[in-house]
């Protein structure tokens, strides 16, 4: 069965039950902002999501529109709801919560919440995300497009320089030594394999920073994002081993490398180890001309990822109207079926238990077992950086992050200033 026949059979059985759920709605237009973080066709996925639910529920009209990144959508939104024109429901990271909730832009969840059938789905959602939307005694959005960060490496680059294939590095030390073997350089001295490489973007260094400071024992803030460690010696840790990776072992490409092209690197060759999405296994599964495994992550000693992605919010300018008409849409989006499919069209983990149970994820974890490497490592996984005013302070630590491994700055210096400014601009919420 193809993936498209596959997405139509799915989603018609989980609209038959949905539709039988349904309350009956005067003609409501609601508008979606989401995001594309991973590669893909996804815009087209999306759209045929959009297109069943409008089938089963005719009375509800959905104009869903790509809004670029998640910081984009993010923007997006924030300044449609300051402008009096917010979206009905978006996409955004998880970790903007306190962002959201501090600008009072979204409407608790939880508010929707009316049947037993409702409390059911909501029941359904895999802990370690839904504690993602919890706050101040409510429930603001619902897990849908979440992930753990993975390694995913080349098999036969592995066979090539004399490593086992089937057994990824487990520690930071064999990461480098893995790292060594793997890295290739022509008569010139021109490398043209990278033993590994670990994105520091702008629009993810952060995120894979916090699985490196989860390893060695750190973490990068509180869980009432008030407060941040960066000068902590085990975040302070964490990017000096970052930062060895180029400067000492030179098995890393030099600064910074780009979220958005680790993908294409990896697999054009140029990367033999990448870190990144699990969201981006469909993407290389299709596109990887060689045979390759996905790795959980490694640790210093003790092995660690970092939690991702977006949940769906309701804004609360919505009328009432709109907002049940939300929340008919997002219990549609993250059915079990639909989550199931998600995740076989993307790479992302479902995050409800419902889903690893339907037949068809089940089939495909059978046909790609690097499917369930994710869902395997939640148990090891920390929450991603979150605070108030999420942006500016990821901007002041991915500008450290970059100052550390452009070699501007030492990550000590680089991170004892970052802290400095994180504590200026969360102290206002302190008081």
């Amino acid at each position: 069965m193809t993936r498209i026949s596959l997405t139509r059979a799915l989603l018609g059985s989980a609209a038959l039950s949905l539709a039988a759920l349904s309350p009956a709605f005067a003609q409501t237009e609601i508008t979606f902002f989401y995001p594309v973080q991973v590669g893909g066709p996804l815009t087209e996925v999306v759209d045929g999501y959009v297109a069943e639910f409008e089938a089963q529920n005719p009375d509800i009209s959905v104009e869903a529109i790509y809004s670029g990144s998640y910081t984009d959508t993010t923007t997006r939104a924030l300044t449609a709801a300051r402008s009096g024109t917010p979206p009905t429901v978006a996409v955004m990271l998880a970790t903007d919560i306190f962002t959201l909730i501090d600008a009072e832009v979204i409407a608790p969840l939880d508010e929707q919440i009316a049947t037993p059938e409702d409390q059911a789905w909501l029941d359904g959602f895999m802990p370690a995300y839904l504690a993602s939307a919890r706050l101040d005694g409510h429930v603001w959005g619902a897990p849908f497009q979440r992930s753990t960060a993975v390694m995913y490496y080349n098999k036969e680059a592995y066979a090539a320089a004399g490593l086992d294939p089937e057994t990824p590095p487990v520690t930071w030390e064999e990461m480098v030594e893995h790292g060594k073997a793997l890295t290739i350089r022509d008569d010139a001295g021109n490398v043209t394999q990278w033993g590994l490489g670990i994105p520091g973007s702008s629009n993810a260094a952060h995120w894979l920073f916090g699985a490196l400071v989860a390893q060695n024992g750190g973490q990068l803030s509180s869980e009432d994002g008030l407060h941040t460690f960066f000068d902590s010696p085990e975040v302070i840790g964490a990017l000096e081993y970052w930062v060895s990776l180029g400067a000492e072992h030179a098995i890393h490409p030099p600064g910074v490398l780009e979220w958005g092209t680790t993908p294409s690197d990896f697999m054009e060759g140029r990367l033999a180890m990448a870190w990144t999405t699990t969201g981006n296994l469909t993407n290389i599964r299709d596109n990887a001309p060689f045979d390759f495994g996905v790795a959980a992550y490694p640790g210093n000693p003790d092995p660690a990822s970092v939690l991702g992605g977006g949940n769906m919010y309701i804004f609360a300018d919505a009328s009432d109207e709109e907002k049940a008409a939300a929340f008919q849409f997002i219990k549609f989006m993250t059915s079990d079926e639909l989550l199931a499919d998600w995740g076989i069209q993307t790479g992302y983990v479902a995050p409800r238990d419902g889903s690893w149970d339907t037949q068809a994820l089940q089939d495909y974890v059978t046909e790609v077992p690097q499917a369930d490497v994710a869902r395997r490592q939640i148990a090891v996984s920390v929450p991603e950086i979150s605070t108030y005013e999420g942006q500016r302070v990821n901007e002041v630590l991915n500008a450290a992050l970059q100052a550390a491994l452009t070699g501007q700055q030492t990550p000590e210096a680089a991170l004892t200033a970052a802290q400095a400014e994180a504590e200026r601009i969360l102290s206002v919420y302190r008081d």
